[in-house]
């Protein structure tokens, strides 16, 4: 009897301690549009979550130590193909945010024909989706320059009225309030009309192999908590909004509320999102290695 108690007394610590681990998982995010997915998580948990800027978040797979990443879905699937990464798609997490935007009075899509128009991030997906939908609605720019990030271009937009620039929420809410003359397009629109799309399949959330060995039930209960948050865009974007504050991820509730819609954050899963990834990879194969994700960069759950 006593044998049988102290087996009973070890599998309960085991599984506390599994618990326990899965209650603990680390993800690491570039500070902006697509931390806002995790944003009530990690404002109850903050040890848990780390956030950095977005040009670094690429080096967080090679390091190989957390369990989730949030990152452009083409950089995950570029690394993983090359061999580079053991991280698996696990959902989207967000699905465009970017616009294009001027103070021009006469501004409209057709007054960037033969005029200079500023993007940012030189041979991204980002920069490919917005060259696409250009040319598909037979806008002919006569310059297209790159500043290196939405922050860059939104500086630009605030500080010269003939500025035409492709900028990104939160910093283009951010710029309509601090200057009423601010106007804009939404790239995701002119997708819609020029492709049929609901936006572009952006950023990912990434699951570690490791972790995935180590705890795949963990891994199934932290998704379910991620689409929960996720879903704050819709069902509540003021928790969204306070959690994003707290956390320094947006300046304050009034940028918060109001750039939260404009920034497309809706969690699905990878074997849902599959043809809507590689739609988006068709705007330019070589952002994700020459083809599409191959079968094993998903990880479907199953």
């Amino acid at each position: 009897m006593k044998k049988l108690i102290s087996v009973i007394l070890a599998l309960v610590l085991m599984l506390g301690c599994a618990a326990a681990e899965s209650g603990a998982m680390k993800l690491t995010a570039p500070a902006g549009a697509p931390a806002l997915a995790v944003a009530t998580l990690a404002a109850e948990n903050p040890e848990n979550y780390t956030f950095v800027a977005a040009d670094t978040i690429g080096a967080e797979f090679a390091k190989n130590e957390t369990d989730f990443i949030i990152a452009p879905i083409n950089a995950g699937a570029k690394l993983f193909k090359a061999g580079k990464s053991t991280y698996r798609l696990a959902a989207v997490v967000t699905w465009g945010n970017l616009y294009i935007a001027s103070q021009k009075a006469d501004f409209t899509l057709e007054s960037l024909n033969g005029a200079e128009v500023t993007l940012f991030g030189e041979n991204t997906i980002n920069a490919s989706v917005v060259l696409a939908v250009l040319e598909a609605k037979g806008i002919q720019p006569a310059a297209v320059s790159y500043l290196s990030g939405a922050a860059e271009t939104q500086a630009e937009l605030l500080s010269n009225p003939e500025a035409i620039v492709v900028t990104a929420d939160p910093a283009v809410t951010a710029a309509k309030i601090k200057n009423e003359n601010v106007k804009t397009i939404s790239v995701q629109e002119l997708l819609k009309e020029a492709f049929g799309t609901d936006g572009y399949a952006q950023a990912g959330l990434f699951v570690r192999a490791d972790t995935l060995a180590a705890d795949e039930a963990g891994v199934k209960a932290f998704l379910d908590a991620v689409k929960d948050a996720a879903d704050k865009a819709e069902t509540d974007v003021k928790a969204m909004a306070e959690a994003a504050v707290k956390l320094e991820i947006l300046p304050n509730a009034k940028v918060a509320e109001a750039a939260i819609p404009g920034c497309s954050i809706r969690f699905t899963a990878a074997a849902e999102a599959r043809e809507a990834i590689e739609k988006t990879a068709a705007f330019d194969l070589s952002q994700y290695g020459g083809e599409v994700p191959a079968d094993e960069f998903y990880y479907t759950g199953e």
